[in-house]
């Protein structure tokens, strides 16, 4: 394992930048390619505000920890929010026409499309997403 840095926020979208940094560095100290890295931010940051927005309710007194596990060819990334978690089969296919139009229900979609794997976990309120580097 190279590093292993974990950061607890609170329910805030506003706190996403920090997170945004941390890829950042991550992503500079590895020289992670352009593709790859944005696989990672994007998917990250849906996990993040997902926890905010869907599992914390933006419940600011509710946290959500965020842990990055990177090693020489992977990084794994634990996103746990303090809500009743969720039932991740239940999340609708956006791409089917009957659901182009709905906003919600695409995070998930991409978190799944862009990470190289993805784990459900206590209940759907830890997401962990894997990527090859």
């Amino acid at each position: 394992m190279i590093m292993e840095r974990s950061i607890t926020i609170p329910s805030k979208l506003e706190q996403i930048s920090l997170i945004e940094k941390i890829i950042d560095e991550i992503s500079e100290q590895l020289t992670i390619t352009p593709d790859v890295y944005g696989k990672i931010l994007i998917a990250t940051i849906e996990g993040v505000n997902n926890a905010i927005v869907h599992g914390n309710k933006f419940d600011q007194k509710k946290n959500v920890t965020i842990t990055f596990t990177v090693t020489e060819k992977e990084i794994f990334i634990k996103i746990t929010d303090q809500g009743p978690g969720f039932d991740p089969n239940s999340i609708p296919d956006p791409t089917v026409p009957e659901n182009i139009e709905n906003i919600s229900g695409r995070g998930v979609f991409l978190m799944k499309k862009l990470s190289d794997s993805i784990k459900f976990e206590n209940n759907g309120s830890t997401v962990e997403l894997h990527f090859r580097i």
